[in-house]
């Protein structure tokens, strides 16, 4: 019986968190449009995580996170400097975590797009980090006038390399308008 109000309270309750899901969201110049099954991650004031998405697992599991940032002109370190890091956060090598760039350009703008597999290291930077085998990281750099835009995919390889179609037409389709 305790069911039925649970059951009333979600079902008046997701109709207004389907409200708060913008399907298309600005980081810096761009318009980005959330692919549909992707889900909204409402953050807190952040100066440096300018939107976030979630896509979740078919089979229940982890989701992964698409986190986009934006610093302004200082890009944070500049291209390489960004590439590195976010290979630093896997465990092993750039040949063990088949750590790969490539570089191209969509509407005018120089995207690079980074790939990496094997053991993420969960956490903040210099702060305490949680191992966690079996994940990839799809990231994308896009170099603007106001400074670059870095959106960031990580999560269970399955759930990324399955979102992976989405991602790159999420990014490039924010950069052909």
């Amino acid at each position: 019986m305790q069911r039925l109000p649970a059951l009333l309270l979600l079902t008046s309750v997701l109709p207004l968190l389907a409200q708060d899901a913008p399907k298309t969201f600005a980081v810096s110049e761009f318009t980005f449009t959330r692919p549909e099954a992707w889900t909204w991650v409402k953050l807190p004031v952040n100066p440096m995580r300018k939107a976030q998405l979630a896509i979740p697992a078919k089979d229940g599991g982890d989701p992964a996170e698409a986190v986009f940032f934006h610093f302004g002109t200082g890009n944070a370190g500049g291209l390489e400097a960004n590439v590195s890091r976010w290979f630093r956060q896997f465990q092993g090598t750039q040949e063990e975590i088949k750590g790969r760039q490539e570089t191209i350009e969509v509407g005018g703008h120089r995207v690079t797009y980074v790939g990496a597999e094997g053991t993420y290291l969960s956490g903040m930077p210099g702060g305490p980090q949680t191992p966690k085998p079996g994940f990839a990281l799809r990231g994308a750099i896009i170099e603007a006038p106001q400074g670059a835009v870095f959106v960031k995919l990580t999560g269970p390889k399955a759930v990324v390399e399955g979102g992976d179609a989405d991602f790159r037409k999420m990014v490039e389709g924010a950069l052909k308008k």
